[in-house]
């Protein structure tokens, strides 16, 4: 098989880090190829040098691409000869239609004057390559994140695209709109596109990656032909994190103690359709030392149920009770919420968990700052002493608490925010998708981290869209589906095959005796 591409002894330096160190990297025509690493590995700096965000000159090494030596000034020379990347935060402007942003910049026009009806026609064939049935006049912000995805691949493909990059393409994604995404990439081989998928998610490398390559700190580890040689998870990992990872999910006495917090009746409707409930009657409790999971497929309401237990931050007219420590409590605000000893860690920790101009020191104090605070004035001091232990105590990869948190990595990036809410000293820590999109190692750390909570005597509920880690995490697991709580069942009952089945019928077979009292 012909080489596409060849990337010889990379090398890429930052001041005072070096991202990069003598990678090498070699992409055969029609070829899946995964790029696998830790956060902070150096994956998406290897793509930026090859995209020509990086322009040659500010890196050592060399591209050849097509046979030849590429020398890419900007992303425009990379685009051209069919290098099209799509990041893993989408470059869609929401408020303009499916057609206008897959022609954005490369519009079809006549004497300057917009041509809509070839604009449409083309959309409407892009569409159908990527399976969606969508009108092209269509709003982008109408589209949920998977349709959304499959307009970036139009997009791409409209600029005839040769060598297609997907960066974490189903971090966001649900099961359903995963294995379609996966399906379109089997598809795409098959017409001859050449594709590099960066992801964490390794059973999905390793349904459609032809080969692997790992890199470690910057450099390459390993490099695996599927059809060479089988291409383990172990075998990954391994090469991911240096080590062996026998046991992905580090053990735990499940030792429940006293009551903790008790949800019980929560109704909840929507904020902008009066008439549509989006919670019903979900009732739930969780112990001292306990780690509650909340298993259900995307849109069953699991977020809008603790996001409007957590200060009413979604819904209307929510009624019900929280209890903690069997007296109700005021959840009406966020800073009552936290008064009452609840924390939330949300699944956007982008948008919603982080200040991301901010640094790591002012990010950690946050939810707190009458901790680092005297007389209502916050002492500097006291706020670099808090975010120096909480650096250290949660292995936070960084030389220093005044780094800005958008410049670190996305498992970093979480413990910042793990930090944020522990330093509000909180007795239930409710975690929305606490993985998501970080890599094996890191997620290893934060089960750690649930962990040594536990030991604490501190509840944790924990919403997850992986079923393995709820299974590995959780002493007992609510199955939610269509907003209602649909069973529960115990670690030792607990299995996919269970959990589908209440997601699917709605019903509970027989109740986990003891799981609730």
């Amino acid at each position: 098989m012909t080489s596409l591409l060849e990337m010889r002894a990379i090398t890429k330096e930052f001041p005072g880090v070096k991202a990069l160190d003598n990678v090498n990297l070699t992409v055969t025509e029609g070829e899946i190829h995964a790029i696998c690493g830790e956060n902070g590995a150096g994956k998406s700096t290897l793509m930026k040098v090859l995209s020509g965000v990086y322009p040659a000159g500010t890196y050592d090494g060399e591209i050849h691409y097509d046979g030849k030596l590429a020398q890419f000034a900007d992303i425009n020379d990379s685009e051209d000869l069919g290098i099209i990347i799509i990041h893993q935060e989408l470059a869609l402007v929401p408020l303009l239609s499916i057609a206008e942003n897959i022609f954005l910049g490369n519009e079809r026009a006549k004497n300057g004057v917009m041509d809509w009806r070839e604009t449409f026609r083309l959309t409407e064939d892009l569409l159908k390559r990527v399976g969606l049935a969508e009108n092209p006049g269509t709003l982008i912000d109408s589209l949920g994140v998977g349709k959304q995805q499959l307009v970036e691949i139009a997009k791409a493909l409209s600029k005839d695209v040769k060598l297609l990059i997907l960066d974490e393409p189903t971090a966001a994604l649900s099961e359903h709109d995963s294995q379609a995404l996966l399906d379109l990439m089997l598809e795409l081989k098959a017409k001859g596109v050449t594709q590099i998928i960066i992801s964490h998610k390794l059973n999905e490398v390793r349904r459609v990656a032809d080969s692997v390559t790992v890199i470690r700190d910057g450099s390459t580890v390993s490099s695996m032909n599927a059809h060479e040689e089988e291409i383990t998870e172990d075998r990954i990992v391994r090469d991911m994190v240096g080590r062996d990872m026998s046991d992905r999910y580090p053990p735990r006495p499940h030792r429940a103690g006293e009551m903790l917090m008790e949800v019980e009746d929560w109704n909840v409707w929507h904020p902008e359709h009066a008439d549509r409930q989006v919670i019903s009657n979900a009732s739930f409790n969780v112990r001292a030392g306990e780690v509650v999971g909340i298993a259900g497929l995307m849109g069953s309401g699991r977020t809008e149920l603790v996001m409007s237990i957590f200060g009413k931050s979604y819904g209307k007219n929510i009624s019900g009770s929280v209890k903690m420590h069997g007296a109700p409590v005021d959840v009406s605000t966020v800073g009552k919420s936290i008064d009452a000893g609840l924390a939330y860690v949300t699944e956007d920790r982008k948008s919603l968990g982080l200040v991301l101009e901010e640094t790591i020191q002012k990010n950690i104090t946050l939810a707190n700052l009458p901790g680092v605070s005297k007389s209502g004035v916050i002492s500097e001091g006291e706020e670099t002493r808090v975010s120096e232990e909480y650096r250290k105590a949660m292995n936070i990869r960084t030389p220093s608490v005044f780094q800005k948190v958008m410049n670190l990595s996305g498992g970093n990036q979480q413990k910042v925010v793990l930090s944020k809410w522990l330093f509000s000293g909180p007795e239930v820590l409710i975690l929305d998708e606490p993985t998501r999109g970080i890599d094996v190692g890191a997620k290893f750390e934060i089960y750690n981290i649930i962990n040594d909570l536990s030991e604490q005597g501190k509840g944790v509920v924990m919403i997850s869209s992986e079923m393995p880690e709820l299974l590995g995490m959780c002493d007992r697991v609510y199955v939610m589906n269509e907003g209602a709580l649909v069973g529960e069942l115990t670690a030792a009952e607990a299995s996919q095959e269970k959990i589908m089945s209440m997601i699917v019928t709605d019903v509970v077979d027989e109740p986990v005796s003891g799981a609730a009292e």
